[in-house]
């Protein structure tokens, strides 16, 4: 075993002496080849045209020759640059420059033949060029074969099988033949007319044959270089690849590679409707361009995962105007650069406008300002483990931020109002989902007071893709390497994506009737964990089994964080949902505080605020926010 190690390192070192001589010396043996090679082939030709090995007499006759063409020859090779061609480079183009030397060749044979008087047939100049050529060519094959034998006997290059053998796939076998990392073995094809033949100097096998094919020939890692192939088919590939013993990558598009990316960074992202566990809602409906066609429409959070994408949506439905509202300087220029250009290209005026939710005067200054008629109102402090940590702040914008924006809207006498709600709001066991169920109870009872206007509350569930939510996270673990992080096995969401969340917080604009509280039909909740695992799947990686060591990417338990539930919910009462136009939208009739109730908790709240309260503030959630309670210890895990 200690001689095989020491053969192998040999081998590797051999062949890293050939790979960093100097280019010089490279050129210089290459030149003292094929000047070599030129007398073998004038000796060849002779040998050839008569008929033996032993062509003397004609030889000595033309013995001018071979000095004479030999020095000839060496400077067609100079001057055609033969001698620069690179081994790991040659194709037809070097080929053809070696065909041009021998012809060339061959004619000063024949020259010389006629000026020197020489009795040499008029057949072996043509004999020498065709030598030349064949062993020119021939020496840079061989050289070029024993190379790719040193190297896969150095063994260190790890043997990859390559899933696709179209243009893709037969450019990134080209490219493995020249690292020094990876070795392609084989590919795999799914289309039938190519199993059995070679391309690329590779062996193309059915699909059904790679386990076998795995297991005898120790693949290392399958590469899956399809660019083009189509979402569910790739799906599909990549779930059965992910049960071999091997590591799966997938081929970024040429465009990505284009873009300058490294491989790491251009590996396939996980999209977003990938992770559902479910179909796609369809939420396009007519009755939402009416809603909003001629309105004039503030979207307050508009820099936010959520408000962003309302911004990008309401540009369809043809507004009059639409006001971007949000406080990050950097978010709202984000957002306003990204959406003039469309904006103006369709005639749709977009006003950028830096304030918060919580200063009463800004607030109703760019409403009358600006002649708004809709409020869709997503600015709120999200993060769960932050705002328990700050949980006066988050209570100021999440509760006082809704109610002075509500109130602006009610004064102004405007058509809609839409809050951005969240599932932790029911039956809370944080300061953010708490807040969120008495910014609920703050709108709720706006609208008792205010029965002209369309108040709404729309509940989403975790949405896939949004700042703070798991996939970007999981993604950014992924990129590094692992491990994955995830707080406790068995803890479930209800998924959405970022499209689907404007697009219901838009439809509850347009099914509003007054106090209702929209949900969407999302299916079964998932698991986390579960999430993670399809994630390191899509990605083109294998989970690390921690018994046998298999895989790349660890999955780790973390514990719960503070305030975290193991499952969500999006109604506090089941019996309440009523039906809307869409068969995927639910409307809800919840209980409700008095308006006493109400104006009593705000003065608390505010109160707590003032005075720096933090226990005052968590004693008024526990008295007001129905189900609020602390979750328990038992429920975490170390």
């Amino acid at each position: 075993m200690f001689q095989l190690f020491r053969l192998k390192k040999n081998n590797r070192m051999n062949l890293n002496n050939i790979h960093n001589l100097s280019r010089a010396t490279k050129r210089s043996i290459f030149l003292t080849v094929d000047s070599l090679l030129i007398p073998i082939s004038l000796y060849l030709a002779f040998a050839l045209r008569y008929g033996t090995a032993t062509p003397w007499d004609p030889i000595f006759s033309s013995w001018a020759l071979f000095p004479m063409l030999t020095l000839i020859g060496s400077g067609f090779v100079w001057a055609l640059r033969l001698h620069r061609i690179k081994l790991n480079a040659f194709d037809t183009h070097s080929i053809s420059n070696i065909g041009v030397a021998a012809i060339l060749l061959a004619f000063s044979a024949m020259v010389l033949s006629y000026l020197l008087n020489l009795s040499a047939p008029r057949s072996v100049p043509v004999l020498l060029g065709l030598f030349f050529c064949l062993l020119a060519v021939s020496a840079r094959l061989g050289g070029l074969s024993f190379l790719r034998w040193a190297s896969e006997r150095g063994g260190d290059r790890k043997p990859v099988a390559i899933y696709g053998a179209g243009a893709a796939g037969i450019q990134l076998a080209a490219a493995l033949r020249q690292a020094s990392e990876a070795r392609p073995v084989f590919f795999v094809d799914d289309n039938p007319n190519l199993h059995g033949l070679m391309v690329a100097g590779l062996p193309v096998h059915d699909p059904a044959l790679l386990p076998q094919l795995v297991e005898k020939r120790h693949i290392a890692q399958i590469l899956l270089a399809a660019p083009s192939m189509p979402k569910e088919r790739r799906d599909e590939v990549l779930a059965k690849l992910s049960t071999y013993k091997a590591e799966v990558q997938v081929l970024p598009s040429y465009v990505e590679l284009m873009s300058g990316k490294g491989l790491v960074e251009s590996l396939r992202t996980v999209a977003p409707d990938q992770l559902l566990g479910r179909d796609k809602v369809a939420l396009d409906t007519p009755e939402i361009a009416k809603t909003y066609a001629g309105r004039v429409v503030m979207v307050t959070g508009a820099g936010g995962s959520i408000g962003s994408e309302l911004c990008r949506q309401l540009l369809n439905c043809n507004p009059a105007r639409i006001i971007l509202f949000e406080q990050g300087e950097f978010q709202l220029y984000s957002i306003d650069q990204e959406l003039q250009a469309e904006a103006k290209a369709i005639g749709i005026p977009v006003i950028a406008r830096l304030g918060s939710v919580t200063n009463k005067a800004r607030v109703a200054g760019v409403i009358a300002e600006e002649a708004v008629e809709i409020i869709l109102h997503a600015a709120a402090y999200k993060h769960v483990p932050l705002v328990e940590e700050n949980e006066l702040e988050g209570a100021r914008n999440n509760v006082l931020g809704t109610q002075i924006v509500a109130e602006a809207a009610a004064e102004a006498n405007l058509e809609r109002f839409i809050l951005v709600s969240t599932d932790k709001a029911v039956r809370p066991t944080n300061i953010m989902g708490a807040t969120k169920r008495m910014a609920e109870l703050v709108v709720q009872d706006t609208q008792t007071r205010h029965g002209a206007i369309k108040f709404a509350m729309v509940r989403f569930g975790n949405v896939l893709g949004s700042s703070g939510s798991v996939l970007p996270l999981f993604q950014k673990q992924i990129a590094r390497g692992g491990p994955v992080t995830v707080t406790h096995k068995d803890v479930t969401r209800f998924f959405m994506t970022i499209p689907e969340a404007a697009r219901l917080v838009l439809l509850a604009g347009a099914y509003a009737k007054g106090g209702d509280v929209f949900v969407l039909d999302m299916g079964e909740p998932q698991k986390i964990i579960d999430i993670a695992h399809r994630m390191i799947t899509l990605s083109g990686r294998k989970v690390k089994d921690l018994q046998t060591g298999d895989g790349d990417i660890e999955i780790i338990v973390t514990g719960l964080r503070p305030g975290e539930k193991l499952y969500e919910e999006l109604l506090i009462d089941d019996d309440s949902l009523l039906p809307t136009p869409h068969p995927k939208i639910l409307r809800a009739q919840e209980a409700m505080l008095s308006q006493i109730e109400v104006a009593s908790m705000l003065r608390e709240l505010q109160e707590s605020i003032t005075k720096a309260d933090t226990v005052r503030l968590r004693r008024l959630i526990a008295a007001r926010v129905e189900g609020y309670h602390v979750q328990s210890d038992n429920s975490r895990v170390s």
